[in-house]
């Protein structure tokens, strides 16, 4: 059977189930990993171009859904599509849609197209800078994929991946850079290498047998735990100074403290190393983070500053 048949087969069960099939795919529900963050700097884009509590621009805004929607979505089913073999072999993996054959080859190289495409169009519309950025954009996410083959580093690739997004946002609403997108960029960077460090805590020995790099495998779980520690606390160094830069007010550090709570529970679940756990800290835990900070930025944007005339 080829690709265009099974997806013609999974069409034929519904055009609902088909799609709620590619979007447990591509994972769709942890984009709420990195969209809270582009949205905050999209916010504060949108600030500094049209004055505090100014609401945004809505082509602009759908515009930079779609390029994040198709970046994730180009990603995940990249990453699916060259990670098949290892998800086959490994348990915890081999129940994903390609090695059960649950999705084609086709859909997911479709996806991927689709995906891109929609990242490139979105920059079109959104400013030239964006534009000619995008092809960059593109190999970013695309690449990450690969680096688990041949470096211990892969996790800092991903966080790369994920750290353009709020750069992205900022240059979507203004057409130019500022250091401050680029250090909410950095903080999402070490953000996602820390918890992708004890995500990987599970696969230590799949990839230790397969040859696979990762934190995990070169310096042991203790050795990952505590690196992601560290860069977590540079993450809540670079949000400071983000703040401060940005001229965030009270929503915002009171945002940070309980970001603060939330990273610390995170590494005390993940101290337990139990597999179950560990999907908690990376799931749960991670989401609220991006999601705290983004309502904290959209408060102190929003919200009459004689509020907190106080912090």
């Amino acid at each position: 059977m080829d690709g265009r048949q099974i997806v013609s087969t999974a069409s034929n069960r519904g055009p609902l189930a088909y799609l709620l099939k590619l979007g447990e795919f591509i994972k769709f529900s942890h984009t709420l990993f990195a969209l809270p963050f582009a949205l905050a700097s999209m916010l504060v884009a949108f600030e500094k171009k049209l004055g505090p509590a100014t609401p945004p621009e809505w082509r602009t805004l759908l515009l930079i859904l779609l390029a994040m929607a198709g970046a994730r979505t180009a990603a995940m089913a990249f990453n699916r599509i060259v990670d098949r073999k290892f998800d086959a072999a490994n348990p915890r993996t081999a129940m994903r849609h390609l090695p059960q054959r649950q999705l084609s080859l086709f859909s997911a190289w479709l996806l991927v197209v689709l995906g891109a495409g929609a990242l490139v169009v979105a920059a079109w519309f959104l400013n030239p800078l964006c534009f000619w950025l995008s092809p960059v954009a593109i190999f970013i996410i695309l690449f990450y994929s690969f680096t688990k083959r041949f470096t211990d580093y892969s996790h800092f690739f991903l966080g790369v991946a994920l750290g353009i997004s709020p750069i992205g946002a900022w240059i979507a609403v203004t057409g130019s850079l500022h250091v401050a997108p680029i250090l909410l960029g950095a903080a999402v960077t070490l953000w996602v290498a820390g918890f992708d460090m004890i995500y990987a805590i599970q696969d230590e020995k799949f990839d230790r047998e397969h040859g696979l790099h990762s934190m995990a495998v070169r310096f042991g779980s203790y050795g990952a735990l505590t690196l992601a520690r560290i860069l977590h606390g540079f993450t809540v160094a670079l949000l400071l100074v983000f703040g401060l830069v940005a001229g965030r007010r009270g929503p915002f550090w009171s945002g940070l403290a309980v970001i603060v709570v939330m990273l610390s529970i995170e590494h005390i679940i993940a101290s337990w190393r139990s597999l179950k756990w560990v999907n908690v800290a990376f799931f749960r835990v991670n989401a609220m983070v991006s999601s705290v900070l983004f309502i904290a930025i959209a408060a102190d944007v929003y919200l009459p500053k004689r509020l907190f005339t106080w912090f």
